[in-house]
């Protein structure tokens, strides 16, 4: 910016409302992709791997999934986003075969990930009908979170 030109002062853009489905999808999937990557190095000491293929494959594809499930919380306020979140449950449920304890954290996780797509997507449509029969009570989603200190 040159001296010459004035300094443009310019509000902070509110956030987005964010539904109860993608902040608690985007909760579980963060936390499973630590886990991911330490299944990862499981299976890489553990060299349950078939013979032809390296060992260090295990790192490669738990450092994979666990990136795809930190990239997946980004586009988790779409349904297709939800269904690639569920694609990537089905993918640590395929480490079972493996590790038979990656079968115990896809139980969890998936258990935990159901009910943040199911129950949260129930949340947000009693919300949306609240809000619908009664605007006035509901501010806007466009006006700052005065509690977050936006």
């Amino acid at each position: 910016m040159s001296a010459t030109a004035p300094a443009q002062a310019s509000a902070p853009k509110p956030r987005r409302a964010r539904g109860a489905a993608e902040s608690l999808a985007t909760i579980v999937l963060g936390f499973e992709s630590i886990v991911v990557f330490l299944g990862g190095l499981v299976i890489y000491g553990l060299r349950v791997l078939p013979e032809p293929i390296e060992p260090w494959w295990g790192i490669v594809a738990g450092s994979v999934v666990a990136v795809l499930m930190i990239l997946t919380t980004r586009v988790t306020r779409y349904t297709w986003g939800i269904g690639i979140g569920w694609a990537l449950q089905v993918v640590v449920g395929l480490g079972a075969f493996l590790v038979p304890a990656l079968g115990l954290v896809a139980l969890i996780f998936g258990t935990m990930y159901g009910y943040a797509t199911i129950k949260g997507g129930a949340l947000d449509r009693r919300n949306a009908q609240l809000a619908a029969a009664h605007p006035a009570d509901h501010p806007l989603d466009d006006q700052p979170d005065k509690a977050n200190g936006d």
